[in-house]
């Protein structure tokens, strides 16, 4: 008889395939142009998601390369984000669910919460304006940053040995978890918040990465297949994220495995604070212009 993990890793690879099948079936009918990835985004994919695979999250120096090198319109970058890093997410997901202990009560409901804040999360801002998600961008790079500083001071707290919630404190995880999963359509990563999250409730921090790890992988289809499906994303530079963040997952995680990671952070926050206030005024300077429209298939 085949265990709750077992059955949540084969979920696990059917999510894979669906999302697979969701994907490829609107690129063929996309009118934006695909094709192979150039070496720039692919490059982008395999960095972000080899630091992503170690804890640092890779959604906000994503941001940060799309924004300063316009590779992506603002309005497109949450989409472009969570369809072309959800494959990486997913690799990671089958790994560390697999080699990190974690009671499976705790990590299945806390990606199921994860999962419904990210569900009606994407049906909200892929709707939204270019210059409301250029000010909600920027709040949450801001934000990014604050994480990535109080890591690096050790303002972050030690955790405990726990591997599982019950109670009160399982409750107040499930509400977290269902706030970052929403937040997460938004382009601010769940990885920082949640591993200050689960520390701060007496958890074993280690035990933090399937539950991040797994919450993504769930959520990241289902917010996906909405960005896919409304057209809200950027084709090419997704599938770039993708192809180049699978084999640095697999580098990370079984070759790697650890890093002194406080000078990347440093060198992530400034990247990241000057990305943020990039958005914010140009979301400013949209704002004294005059509104722009959402992009085609967005509203």
């Amino acid at each position: 008889m085949l265990s709750p993990k077992t059955w949540l890793l084969l979920t696990l690879v059917l999510v894979i395939v669906a999302f697979l099948v969701v994907w490829v079936r609107a690129a063929r009918r996309s009118a934006e142009p695909g094709g192979v990835p150039s070496f720039r985004e692919g490059a982008i994919g395999f960095v972000t998601n080899f630091f992503d695979t170690l804890g640092i999250g890779s959604f906000a120096p994503t941001t940060s390369v799309f924004k300063l090198w316009r590779l992506v319109p603002d309005e497109r970058i949450p989409g472009t984000l969570n369809v072309g890093h959800t494959l990486p997410t997913l690799a990671q997901a089958l790994i560390y669910i697999v080699i990190v202990e974690v009671e499976f009560l705790t990590l299945v409901t806390l990606i199921v919460a994860s999962v419904l804040g990210a569900w009606l999360g994407a049906s909200v801002v892929c709707r939204w304006s270019r210059t409301r998600i250029q000010i909600g961008m920027g709040l949450a790079l801001l934000a990014a940053a604050t994480l990535f500083v109080m890591a690096n001071l050790e303002l972050v707290p030690g955790g405990g040995e726990a591997v599982a919630l019950r109670g009160p404190k399982l409750a107040i995880a499930l509400a977290g978890n269902f706030t970052l999963g929403a937040l997460m359509t938004l382009g601010i990563g769940l990885y920082a918040p949640c591993l200050i999250m689960i520390s701060l409730l007496g958890m074993n921090p280690t035990a933090a990465f399937p539950i991040m790890m797994g919450s993504c992988a769930f959520l990241m289809p289902i917010a996906s297949m909405r960005f896919v499906t409304s057209g809200a994303y950027s084709l090419r530079p997704a599938i770039g994220l993708a192809l180049g963040g699978v084999p640095a997952v697999l580098l990370a995680a079984f070759i790697v495995k650890a890093l002194p990671l406080t000078a990347v952070r440093w060198g992530i926050i400034v990247i990241v604070l000057v990305t943020a206030l990039s958005m914010l005024r140009s979301a400013w300077g949209e704002r004294k212009t005059g509104p722009v429209m959402a992009p085609a298939g967005t509203s």
